[in-house]
């Protein structure tokens, strides 16, 4: 048998090599004559799988260590008897610690706190509910918008986890996408790209739904690029019809707009979930699941130990004077602070690709262990995952 895999997806090289032939090359490199021969691809979003890659070969199944999925042409694929598999919710965790991070950032910069602001949020799968979940726990009022999961919960509250304390402090409804845009201070977009359908996707965030903004709205972006429309982003910045606006994911990538970087608040090269993590888990996924159709013994394969963070004890306590929020807020950045990568990424704009591929060690929150003395940032720290020693 043989497998081809893009190079960079990490932990994988040796996963496959005792009981099958593997290629490794570049995803944007994977053409037809490589993968004519082989059983099964194991790909990111820079490999397009559809008729031209794929017809006339042998494989039997595609999977991606990814959320997303379109780059395959899941329609055509099922017509002619492939599987194919993407790894949702792998990097739900990666991408909530990026948009905590992200919050505190800009409460720091705006000079707003987090209690007394609303977050919208337009997708509340694995990721957009880990989100609302530790909006919530910072005190955030949280707004969900998700008309698939409105459809089957219809007259339900939502099925959000519930906090420590057993108290739901988030939103506990959908709302309509209109009702964000009126009562959210922000909006952030977990969803999947989408280009037709009633729950179409693509440009949500149009020229249209951002002249209906007033001025003290900011708007995150960390699912698709296409999602949101950025030359009416650019221009409604460029006016003053927006407080601001984060984005980690661009129109044409890996090109972004030069223009419009110079105008967001956080730019960042399509690394949210980008988190070691996040990373293991997408191909713990792709490994056991092509295994399974191919029939290897690899059910419970995982990679070798991680890489542990550089400083994995944050000792918050001798603290006093600083609220429980404060000291939440340096937790998190001592994490993961988003302006790193705003700043990297700002100073090397044509190296997009390269800041992917190259990306540092970044662990989640559960890697990390916590001293305080607080009870109250004790318990929005462990909502939000970390680990607290006493």
């Amino acid at each position: 048998m043989k497998i081809v895999i893009d190079e960079k997806i990490p932990f994988i090289r040796g996963a496959f090599e005792r009981w099958t032939d593997v290629i490794y090359a570049p995803g944007r490199n994977i053409d037809a004559s490589m993968v004519s021969d082989a059983d099964a691809l194991i790909v990111r979003t820079r490999t397009r799988c559809n008729a031209a890659l794929l017809e006339g070969s042998r494989v039997r199944i595609v999977a991606s260590a990814t959320i997303g999925f379109d780059h395959i042409d899941t329609v055509w694929l099922e017509q002619n008897g492939i599987k194919w598999v993407n790894a949702p919710g792998c990097n739900s965790g990666s991408v909530m610690q990026y948009i905590t991070s992200l919050l505190f950032f800009l409460a720091k910069k705006h000079s707003f706190d987090p209690g007394s602001m609303t977050l919208g949020i337009v997708g509340a799968g694995n990721v957009g509910s880990k989100v609302a979940r530790a909006a919530s726990a910072i005190g955030m009022r949280v707004l969900l918008n998700d008309p698939p999961r409105q459809r089957r919960e219809e007259g339900t509250e939502s099925q959000l986890p519930k906090s420590n304390s057993g108290v739901r402090r988030g939103g506990t409804k959908f709302h309509s996408l209109k009702t964000l845009l009126t009562d959210c201070d922000i909006i952030t977009l977990h969803v999947p790209l989408t280009r037709e359908g009633e729950d179409k996707t693509f440009h949500l965030i149009d020229r249209e739904i951002l002249s209906q903004l007033d001025r003290q709205k900011i708007i995150i972006n960390s699912s698709r690029g296409e999602v949101v429309d950025n030359l009416a982003l650019r221009e409604a910045l460029k006016s003053g019809r927006l407080r601001g606006a984060a984005l980690d994911v661009w129109e044409g990538e890996p090109a972004a707009d030069p223009q419009l970087i110079d105008l967001v608040d956080i730019a960042t090269p399509h690394i949210a979930g980008y988190s070691v993590d996040g990373k293991a888990n997408a191909t713990i996924n792709s490994v056991r699941v092509v295994s399974d159709e191919l029939g290897l013994p690899m059910h419970d394969w995982t990679p070798a130990e991680l890489p542990q963070p550089a400083m994995p004890l944050i000792d918050l306590t001798g603290r006093g004077g600083a609220a429980p929020v404060e000291m939440v807020a340096q937790a998190v950045k001592h994490t993961y602070a988003v302006e790193e990568d705003d700043i990297l990424f700002r100073n090397n704009i044509e190296n997009f690709e390269y800041l992917r591929d190259h990306y540092r060690i970044r662990r989640e929150f559960p890697s990390y262990r916590v001293r305080t003395n607080d009870r109250e940032a004790e318990r929005i720290l462990k909502e939000l995952g970390f680990y607290i020693i006493k």
